[in-house]
């Protein structure tokens, strides 16, 4: 069993880069985030031509996500983690949702950005991030196997980022957001990349400014945090890199677990 995460950064734009990685590597689940759609506009009979069947939490313009499932339809456990957004009147953003597929939890989530720092927005990146532990608590006492993934927007540590001294200013390295993710694995769920590649070097993301991607400049903010249940059954984690290179592609790359059924 193959599960994951995607951002794909506009669905509607992405979308033959989408269809194209999904066929090619076939996961038996894929999570998406920044789908950037309303509910309506979501394009599941696109995925229904290849037998993917999706559950998604839309949103216009920005946010959003998605799990697509093959060949079974994602049984919806939760959406949303009940936190408005940082601005006044704003409501809750769509930045998560839940679901159960082939007897696994998976947990979908895209995480604010925070920036800039400081401010009212790298606050609600914090309190958004304890509201997600709360939840990881509460799964985790349900015993189930499950997977927490998505785009957490948090640079681990500075072997997870090409130059720290570049980056050092931005709400994905700051302290806080490195102790709030680690406080996270500190309750005893695995950071599958992590596991696998201990050195570091393993990049998710490259912006489209300053020929990132032809310099290799990236960074690790796409996670896959696994519960005990499903790290004993972890067989392979990675990233397929290739896609960040291919025409109108995200700026995000598909990473992914692979566990034993």
């Amino acid at each position: 069993m193959r599960i994951a995460s995607f951002n794909i950064n506009g669905i509607k734009a992405r979308l033959p880069r989408l269809l194209e990685w999904l066929e090619e590597t076939r996961p038996t689940v894929a999570c998406l985030q920044e789908i950037k759609t309303m509910d309506d506009g979501f394009p599941a009979e696109e995925f229904e031509k290849i037998g993917y069947q999706a559950i998604w939490h839309g949103q216009k313009s920005f946010n959003g996500v998605a799990i697509l499932a093959d060949g079974v339809k994602p049984i919806e456990v939760k959406r949303g983690l009940g936190i408005d957004g940082p601005k006044d009147g704003e409501g809750e953003q769509a930045r998560y949702i839940e679901a159960e597929v082939n007897g696994v939890r998976i947990c979908n989530l895209y995480l604010p950005n925070g920036n800039p720092h400081p401010g009212p927005k790298f606050d609600y990146k914090l309190a958004w991030m304890e509201l997600l532990r709360d939840r990881m608590r509460t799964i985790w006492d349900e015993e189930v196997p499950a997977v927490v993934l998505g785009d957490y927007n948090v640079i681990p540590e500075d072997k997870d980022v090409w130059s720290p001294k570049a980056m050092a200013g931005d709400a994905l390295m700051q302290p806080e957001s490195r102790n709030a993710y680690q406080r996270m694995l500190s309750d005893g769920w695995t950071d599958a990349i992590e596991t696998l590649n201990p050195r570091g070097g393993v990049w998710t993301y490259w912006d489209y400014q300053a020929g990132a991607w032809q310099r290799d400049h990236g960074f690790r903010i796409d996670h896959l945090l696994l519960s005990p249940e499903l790290a004993d059954r972890m067989i392979a984690a990675g990233v397929d890199k290739e896609c960040r290179g291919r025409e109108k592609a995200s700026d995000h790359t598909p990473v992914w677990v692979e566990i034993s059924d």
